[in-house]
């Protein structure tokens, strides 16, 4: 699978509503057959820092999913709400799904 993990930050007076903002993007991403997971989290440190971990199947589904409509219609709706260029990581990995942590294993007693 390809797996994505990038760094957005919000301008301070869009921070608050950055998951409206972004909303329809990920909607859209979200229902793409080879969309693993979208997943927007908000950093605890920087209020105005959000946290995109994405995934797709394969390098096909990446390649569908930036050619789409609506990944066309983010560079240049989501672009003006933003204090710089985001940051990414993305790379290749070998499986298919979240593994477990085995380190920080839930024991039953």
């Amino acid at each position: 699978m390809i797996f994505i993990v990038a760094k957005f930050l919000a301008l301070p007076e869009h921070a608050d509503r950055w998951p409206k903002i972004s909303a329809e993007f990920t909607r859209a991403t979200r229902s793409e057959p080879g969309c693993l997971w979208f997943d927007w989290s908000r950093s605890v440190e920087n209020p105005t820092e959000y946290v995109l971990v994405e995934a797709f199947r394969d390098d096909e589904a990446g390649a569908a999913h930036v050619n789409s409509t609506h990944f066309n219609a983010a560079q240049q709706t989501l672009p003006p709400f933003l204090a710089e260029t985001p940051r990414i990581v993305n790379t290749s990995v070998p499986q298919g799904d979240w593994s477990l942590l085995g380190e920080l294993a839930v024991r039953a007693d």
